[in-house]
């Protein structure tokens, strides 16, 4: 499996990039059609469609609170976790991507300074599921850079030969992301550019992690058997602070994590002791 991965990580092309920064130069173009670059203008040419998603997607908080929780890499992450056994390049991309996205997310959020809808909206006027946010760092989604951090690294990496197969996957992976990332507006944590331009730079992100993966060795310690005890302890420690979670959250999301993440750690256990 890891070979395939990284026999089609050295197919890539760094033309890929090309669509993502279309639609960056596109948003910007109509942020400044609309004279929304300044703060103020980019909330207000998005209300109306902020209260429209999150009036309908807040009609089902348990499923949407669920479903923005794999923007957190604590619990999306452990879903991958049995990949450090049978394809670490993934993680490897995975990693690279995530240092990357951390200079984007803090940069971006600092520049922008975006006031969450809760900081500027009356509470009382739209739907917002789990801890209510007032910062100003609404742009970009940290949540939504993540999940297309993760999703750019596993459609590159299972990207089918055949072109009909190559439509559908790519169709399969945007439709997946587009439902997770929309939580945050249905959870009242962000506007809809917000998730749009977060998604595109995770995008980016995950794109960048693997080209680095490919050109730099920095991760190949990771499927190296003699590491595994550090995999072991963070997967305990990770364990640890799923439980926590649950006991105080009790979301099902956090469950799944759990089991997905109990299962490698007996996997990767074993592996390490009968090496």
């Amino acid at each position: 499996m890891n070979t395939s991965i990284i026999n089609n990580y050295s197919r890539l092309k760094l033309f890929l990039f090309f669509p993502a920064l279309f639609f960056l130069i596109a948003i910007a173009l109509f942020l400044y059609s609309q004279d929304a670059l300044c703060t103020v203008r980019y909330i207000q040419i998005q209300k109306d469609t902020f209260f429209f998603i999150n009036h309908n997607l807040g009609q089902y908080p348990n499923f949407e609170y669920n479903l923005t929780q794999l923007g957190d890499a604590l619990v999306f992450l452990p879903f991958l976790s049995i990949f450090i056994l049978y394809a670490p390049k993934i993680w490897e991309a995975i990693l690279s991507a995530l240092l990357v996205s951390i200079l984007f997310s803090c940069l971006l959020k600092k520049i922008f300074a975006v006031p969450r809808p809760a900081a500027i909206f009356n509470n009382n006027t739209f739907i917002i599921v789990g801890k209510t946010l007032c910062g100003h760092n609404s742009l970009p989604s940290g949540h939504s850079v993540i999940v297309f951090i993760i999703l750019t690294v596993l459609l590159f990496a299972f990207m089918p030969k055949e072109f009909k197969f190559k439509i559908l996957w790519i169709f399969l992976i945007i439709t997946i992301g587009l439902i997770l990332v929309s939580s945050r507006i249905g959870v009242g944590a962000h506007y809809p550019l917000d998730v749009i331009v977060g998604s595109i730079f995770g995008y980016i992100s995950g794109l960048t992690g693997i080209f680095i993966s490919q050109k730099y060795k920095i991760w190949t310690w990771i499927g190296n058997k003699k590491c595994y005890p550090i995999f072991i302890l963070l997967f305990l420690i990770c364990c640890i602070s799923l439980i926590n979670r649950i006991i105080n959250e009790n979301l099902i999301i956090f469950y799944f994590a759990f089991i997905s993440l109990a299962v490698s750690l007996y996997k990767i256990t074993t592996v390490y002791v009968q090496k």
